[in-house]
């Protein structure tokens, strides 16, 4: 979606409505575009609204972020059959949402062993079998993370939901999954830049997580969780959904086993199991797409100083020696290594060192 007068109104529509998605799309509805509802809402704080928006433009530009609507062939055909998905999406990365099989694999954060070990092999044997299907998940510890992780070593593409805007990556721990992502995938969120990732925001995330997606698995899951929230939200849209059964006294499995319980969710063990309940047919699967390398592009003020920086160093630099290197402050050098690294320009190491790739 190229820049236009209606991306604006929707831009300052969404910071007006950041939290009502149903309202939001009901006042498009109504008036039949962006720029005729903004002519009449009476809600206050409409002048900072139109001045987010610009800024946000700027940002999309200067870091090319994709921003899509329901009208934009891009736009996850899946999520567009629920009634409150967003009227906006921006992405980052290679993401092509509409093609192949779309599977979220979701669950605790505070996982076992087994749950992550479960994760794994599930997602490599269901690679293996399914080699057009796309792992969707939210980087969250655990369990999301877990099948990011096995998507990207079994070479097929993995979707992240996040619930902030793609000036940052929660959480930071995970930057280098994310990274990664890009390459084969890509970061999807409804949220504007400098969004922090508020707990409520990661609750309708989970939305998006359910409708875009052809199924859900939940792989472990305590009583309570964003997991379960996930799973009432795939039954909700009428997406299949799927739980590993654990051990009654398993307390990270006891969500797993409500959900078979009340016949919400179909027990699997495998992948086989749910290759044959999905009705999947994997003896010829869809050719796989080539993936589109990453164009290298232009750089920022900020991004070239640190850029330089970090090219006269072979060995790297600490993220807070960077900031007493180029005098910017903490957040513009964590942001601006954000987006060198999603340029693959640069590489984050442990212990807070980054690297130019040369």
């Amino acid at each position: 979606m190229e820049p236009t007068e209606e991306r604006r109104y929707l831009l300052a529509l969404a910071c007006l409505y950041s939290n009502r998605p149903r309202q939001l799309r009901q006042l498009k509805t109504m008036y039949g575009s962006a720029v005729e509802a903004w002519k009449h809402i009476h809600e206050t704080d409409m002048n900072v609204a139109l001045r987010k928006a610009d800024e946000e433009e700027e940002f999309i530009v200067k870091h090319t972020i994709s921003v899509w609507t329901e009208d934009d062939s891009d736009y996850p055909q899946r999520l567009k059959e629920c009634p409150d998905a967003p009227l906006l999406l921006f992405g980052k990365g290679n993401m092509r949402p509409n093609e192949g099989r779309m599977v979220s694999v979701v669950g605790t954060r505070t996982c076992t062993d087994r749950g992550r070990d479960l994760t794994r092999q599930f997602v490599l044997d269901l690679a293996q079998r399914c080699p057009d299907v796309t792992i969707v998940s939210g980087l969250a510890y655990g369990i999301d993370v877990a099948a990011h992780k096995a998507a990207l070593e079994a070479g097929v593409p993995t979707l992240i939901v996040a619930g902030h805007g793609l000036d940052r990556i929660y959480p930071a721990m995970h930057r280098n999954i994310a990274v990664a992502a890009l390459k084969n995938g890509g970061i999807l969120t409804e949220y504007m830049s400098r969004t922090e990732p508020e707990k409520y925001n990661f609750v309708a995330r989970d939305r998006i997580i359910a409708g875009m997606s052809d199924a859900v698995v939940v792989v472990e899951s305590k009583e309570r969780g964003g997991a379960l929230i996930t799973a009432g939200m795939a039954n909700d849209y009428n997406r299949s959904l799927f739980a590993f059964p654990g051990r009654v006294q398993d307390e990270t499995s006891r969500g797993c086993n409500q959900l078979i319980r009340d016949q919400k969710a179909a027990l699997i063990e495998d992948a086989d199991d749910f290759l044959r309940l999905m009705l999947w047919d994997t003896k010829a699967p869809a050719a796989v797409q080539t993936q589109i390398p990453l164009q290298i592009e232009e750089l920022t003020e900020n991004e070239q100083i640190i850029f330089d920086k970090l090219h006269e160093q072979e060995d790297g630099m600490q993220i807070n020696y960077i900031v007493q290197e180029t005098r910017l402050s903490y957040p513009q050098v964590s942001s601006t290594l954000m987006m060198l690294e999603m340029k693959n320009l640069v590489r984050g190491l442990p212990g807070g060192i980054y690297r130019a790739i040369k």
